[in-house]
């Protein structure tokens, strides 16, 4: 399991990106909401839709397979 972020500013593009918490892109704790633990990214951006329902997405760089945008 790896614990998830979900980022509270979005990208110019307007998304929300959901990071694990060792991405080298995780942003600033006072950026960041946590989410919980996740088994996968899929799940992690699933509870970030509840906050986010149209703009979260998973990062390219920690979750490349959640990265739709």
């Amino acid at each position: 399991m790896a614990s998830y972020y979900v980022n509270m500013n979005a990208q110019n593009n307007g998304d929300h990106e959901v990071h694990r918490a060792d991405c080298e892109y995780l942003p600033k704790p006072e950026h960041r909401r946590y989410l919980g633990d996740f088994n996968n990214c899929f799940d992690a951006v699933r509870k970030a839709k509840e906050i986010y329902p149209t703009t979260a997405d998973g990062c390219a760089f920690c979750s490349p397979e959640c990265h739709t945008r």
